[in-house]
């Protein structure tokens, strides 16, 4: 049914549990597992400071290597978690991006037919307010998406 698994994650207990799911679907169907965390741009806004000239490259690199370096503790955990439970997986980190896009671009490149990802469940003005990356990804995925509450 389905061979090529992305799932997406970002270190939460929400995620781990998306992970556990997407690690037995696999073990069931014979499916690879890909899991892939997205990092966002950097972006650094200063009111006020219309007249100043400020370098800002440096803190805009050093946060990228932050978000790296997060990005990678939160593939091995999830590699280490896999191993664990005898399962093998690949990783990939997609840097400079929004999360559903970032998730939407990994799964087309890897040629995924099943994205699988937590969701809070956020609804109303909750979700109207803070976005819901599980509602882009659904949105917009050509593939199906199961989603983990």
């Amino acid at each position: 049914m389905y061979s090529k698994i992305v799932c997406a994650i970002d270190g939460s207990e929400l995620s781990t549990k998306a992970l556990g799911h997407a690690l037995a679907l696999a073990a069931t169907t014979g499916s690879k597992v890909t899991a892939v965390t997205v990092t966002e741009t950097s972006v650094m806004i200063s009111p006020g400071t219309e007249m100043a000239m400020i370098d800002t490259s440096s803190m805009i690199a050093e946060l990228d290597a932050a978000k790296a370096t997060s990005a990678k503790s939160i593939l091995a955990e999830a590699d280490t978690a896999a191993r664990a439970s005898g399962a093998s997986i690949a990783t990939l980190h997609v840097a400079n991006s929004p999360a559903a896009e970032g998730i939407l671009k990994a799964a087309g490149e890897i040629g995924a037919d099943l994205v699988v990802m937590g969701s809070h469940g956020r609804r109303g003005l909750g979700r109207l307010l803070l976005g819901s990356q599980a509602s882009e990804v659904l949105a917009h995925a050509t593939m199906p998406v199961l989603v983990i509450k």
